[in-house]
C-alpha cells in the first residue's frame, strides 16, 4: 500500500512569493533530515531555484536531462538524508530513489513541484518518484497565479477573491477547490492537445490514400 502523503497545492499570488516559499520549505525539510526532490518544468526554473539555494548555502545537485549516466548516479544517491536534488521533469527518470534507514525514519523522500505541468501524467510521474515499494514520503505542488497554466483558466477571478480576503503577496492559500480547478485546466489543455494530434492523423490519412492511388 502507498504510504506517501499527497498534499493540496499551495497557491501564492506571485511567482516571487512562490519561489521564496519553495526555498523555505526545502530548508525546513533538510533540517528534519529528509531527502528532497524539487521538480521543475524547465531548465530555466531549475537554474533559478539552484541560484536561490546557493544564496542560502544549501548544497544541492541539478539535473537537466543532459548527462544521462551522471544523472542516474545522482538520482541513485538522492534518497540520502538531507540531500537536495533539483530535476526537470524528464531528468533521471527510470532510476529508483532508494532511501537510507535515516531518511526513512525522518519521513522519506519529499517531492516539491515548483509548478503544475500542462499534463497531469507528468505531475503524477513526479509524485510517483516518492513512496516506492510502500516507502514513506510526501508530495506537494507550489503554484502562483503568474504560472502559465493558472493564466489559462482565468486566475483573475481567484486573485479577486484573494484581494477581497485581504491576502498579502507572501500569504498562502491551500484549498481543494483550487487544486480541482487546476486539474480541470490541465484536462482542457490535454483535450486540446489530443484534438491537435487527432487532426494531424486525419490529414495523414488523406496523404496515405493519395499515395495508395498513385
Amino acid at each position: 500500500p502507498i504510504a506517501r502523503v499527497d498534499m493540496n497545492d499551495r497557491v501564492y499570488k506571485t511567482a516571487r512569493a512562490k519561489y521564496n516559499a519553495v526555498i523555505e520549505e526545502v530548508e525546513k525539510l533538510v533540517a528534519q533530515g529528509r531527502p528532497v526532490l524539487v521538480g521543475t518544468t524547465s531548465v530555466e526554473i531549475s537554474e533559478l531555484v539552484s541560484k536561490m539555494l546557493k544564496l542560502r548555502k544549501i548544497p544541492h545537485n541539478v539535473l537537466n536531462a543532459k548527462l544521462h549516466q551522471k544523472e542516474a548516479d545522482i538520482v541513485a544517491q538522492a534518497g540520502k538524508s538531507g540531500t537536495v536534488t533539483i530535476a526537470t521533469n524528464m531528468a533521471g527518470r527510470g532510476t529508483d530513489i532508494k532511501l537510507t534507514p535515516e531518511s526513512k525514519a525522518a519521513g522519506g523522500l519529499a517531492i516539491i513541484g515548483t509548478e503544475r505541468h500542462e499534463s497531469r501524467r507528468i505531475d503524477r510521474q513526479l509524485r510517483g518518484r516518492s513512496g516506492r515499494q510502500g516507502d514513506p514520503g510526501s508530495s506537494v505542488f507550489f503554484v502562483s497565479f503568474e504560472d502559465s497554466l493558472m493564466r489559462l483558466f482565468g486566475s483573475d477571478r481567484i486573485v479577486g477573491v484573494m484581494d477581497r480576503l485581504g491576502l498579502q503577496e507572501n500569504e498562502m492559500m491551500e484549498h481543494r477547490q483550487i487544486s480541482n480547478s487546476i486539474e480541470r485546466a490541465q484536462k482542457k489543455v490535454e483535450e486540446n492537445n489530443f484534438g491537435i494530434r487527432k487532426r494531424l492523423l486525419e490529414y495523414d490519412d488523406v496523404m496515405n490514400s493519395q499515395r495508395e492511388v498513385i
